[in-house]
Parts: structure tokens; sequence; C-alpha cells
């Protein structure tokens, strides 16, 4: 084949593309271990699955009419329920190892469900800053609150993750949480999804 030939034939790319069945199951199998480590507790263990650039944001929503869809979810600066980074994840945990955060003391207990998992690998062009590499994961959760006697919550809701290997693993760069409830009926919210 001549180098004028050659040319004319783009490089094969896996931007964008479904991962193999293989990445597929690791990354399932990592949510499982994460939604264990959160239902047991065990937050300092789950800031490890997340990298030290971390963003954890999940942006409030409004009801709005067909033709206002796009303005339904918060944008970035606006509120939120979390806009967080590992670092101000690590001081949510450590106010809770201090008996100071009286809205989980006693601790609530959950149940974390994680269904409907999609991995693709990252477009840079749609995600600058990442890679090839890195995978783009979208995934639907129910989580199930309880806390004392009486107090029960549900959030159900979609999670889009940018997932990156470091070492041995997988670790969540970036998480955008978006509840389909837009009012939320729980007297706090100090659950992580």
């Amino acid at each position: 084949m001549s180098s004028t030939t050659e040319s004319t034939f783009p490089t094969a790319t896996r931007a964008a593309q479904r991962a193999d069945r293989d990445t597929h199951f690791e990354v399932e199998q990592f949510y499982y271990e994460e939604a264990e480590l959160l239902d047991d507790g065990r937050f300092t263990d789950w800031l490890d699955l997340l990298a030290d650039d971390l963003e954890y944001w999940m942006p409030t929503r409004s009801n709005r009419l067909r033709r206002q869809q796009a303005l339904s979810i918060a944008a970035r600066g606006e509120a939120a329920f979390y806009d967080e980074t590992k670092e101000s994840l690590a001081w949510r945990i450590r106010r809770f190892d201090s008996g100071m955060a009286w809205a989980e003391d006693p601790p609530s207990r959950t149940r974390h469900l994680v269904t409907n998992v999609v991995v693709r690998y990252v477009d840079p062009a749609e995600h600058p800053g990442f890679t090839e590499e890195d995978l783009l994961v979208r995934s639907a959760f129910l989580v199930y609150r309880n806390r004392l006697e009486r107090e029960e919550n549900i959030f159900a809701g979609g999670r889009t993750d940018i997932l990156r290997r470091a070492g041995t693993g997988l670790r969540v760069a970036h998480r955008t949480i978006l509840l389909d409830q837009n009012i939320l009926q729980s007297k706090n919210i100090s659950t992580f999804f």
C-alpha cells in the first residue's frame, strides 16, 4: 500500500466505542464492591476508589415544560446537592467518625443497587483532560435509606462516571449524579451515591 493510500484511511480509534465484555464485567464488579463498601459504612475504604482529582457533582432539578427541558438540570456553578472533591468528601467522612454529624448518629442503614451499566471508552473531544483509555460509564441506581425507627428514603436516579485505571484497579475520576426526584422528601442528604 502506498503512503498516499495509507493517509486516506483514518486511524482506528476507540473513542466513544462500547467496551469489550471483560472490561464491562470489571466495571460491574467495581460498582458492586463500591456499593458493598457504602452499605457497610466503610467510607474510608470507599475513598480509596476515588481519584485524587475527583469531581463529584449532584445538581438540583426543577420541573419545566417540554420546550424548557434543557433548563431542568442546574448548570455548573448553580445549586447542587453535592459539589465535592475527594478532599471535601474525606472531610465529611471524618466528621461522621467524630460523632459530630448528628444527622448520622446513629448511622443510616443503606442498600445501594446499581443496574443498567453501559461502558464506553471516553471521547477526549467531548471530555477534555481524559483519554481514550478512560471509561465513560452510565448506570442507574436505587438507594434505600433507613434511619431510626421511622425514617425511610428511596433515592432513584442515574450516574455518569469517568473511570480511570490506577495501579491495579479502577478509580472514579468524575461522577455526575442525577436524581429522578426534584424535591427530596428526606430530612437531610448524608448518603453517598
